[in-house]
């Protein structure tokens, strides 16, 4: 299969999960079970699979964020709820979430079933392995949800996680640690540097230290955009990206893989026009 067959289709179902990180439902679950502050309610959400982790497993995990940032969330969040409290309560958001922008008609569709089996399908395909993938691996190790919404946002969330994992891995493989990382993403345009900045919480000379880092390996120029060389760097990441995610993608094949965008599609549209996704770029996810 073509790799890029896999960031096409990550890209078109990748609102679908997203958006957890963006609606209100999220946070109003955390704070219900005695976690109310946002940040802490977003590390320990998302790290919640693999269990009561420390500070330096979702430094490490979650590769681009400040530890400092982590540090003040993990381990302390697991004093005011358990794991198994926030997976519950993160289904439970994406289940309200999902019913409130989508509506029941959608979410209860036959279109929705069949998206659903061909996702979980993708999810479990036999050849994933969880070796060097530890998000995956606690995603992956959840019981699945019944109803078929949650099916395709829980699968939706294995493979985002499967490809994030192999992203990082080719990020490390490239010579590159999360500051530098982050520099190179604000270096291709796609998200301003100081919407990276924020959210990341790195502060100006951990950033001044990795622009420098990278000019010395000549991969920026003066004015923050790419040499050559800079450029050539990021798309071997990119393409190392795919090839390592095309896994479920294949084993579901080219045919079903269209077939899962088109059902999508339109569902991830809803999500982003109706403000789902509305803050994105300023986003921690």
């Amino acid at each position: 299969m073509d790799p890029t067959i896999a960031r096409k289709t990550w890209r078109t179902l990748e609102p679908y999960h997203g958006m957890i990180y963006f609606v209100p439902e999220g946070p109003a679950a955390y704070s219900a079970i005695g976690l109310s502050d946002l940040r802490a309610g977003y590390f320990a959400s998302r790290s919640a699979p693999m269990g009561a982790v420390g500070a330096s497993v979702v430094v490490a995990t979650f590769f681009n964020f400040h530890p400092a940032l982590v540090e003040r969330a993990v381990p302390a969040c697991w004093e005011q709820c358990t794991p198994a409290q926030l997976v519950s309560a993160r289904f439970g958001a994406a289940d309200a979430a999902l019913e409130r922008v989508l509506g029941g008609d959608i979410v209860s569709s036959p279109a929705m079933e069949e998206a659903a089996t061909l996702a979980h399908t993708a999810a479990t395909a036999p050849s994933l392995s969880a070796a060097g993938r530890p998000l995956y691996a606690g995603h992956a190790s959840l019981v699945w949800p019944t109803q078929p919404h949650l099916v395709l946002w829980h699968a939706i969330s294995i493979l985002r996680e499967y490809r994030g994992d192999g992203h990082i891995a080719a990020l490390v493989g490239e010579g590159m640690d999360g500051c530098e990382a982050l520099v190179c993403h604000a270096a291709t345009g796609d998200v301003p540097k100081a919407a990276l900045r924020a959210t990341r919480q790195w502060p100006q000379s951990s950033w001044e230290a990795a622009v420098a880092r990278l000019q010395d390996r000549g991969w920026l120029l003066p004015d923050g955009s790419f040499t050559p060389d800079g450029r050539a760097s990021r798309q071997r990441v990119e393409d190392l990206t795919d090839q390592l995610a095309v896994a479920p993608w294949a084993h579901l094949g080219e045919e079903k893989c269209a077939r899962l965008r088109e059902l999508v599609r339109p569902w991830s549209r809803a999500i982003v026009e109706g403000g789902g996704l509305a803050t994105m770029t300023a986003s921690p996810a």
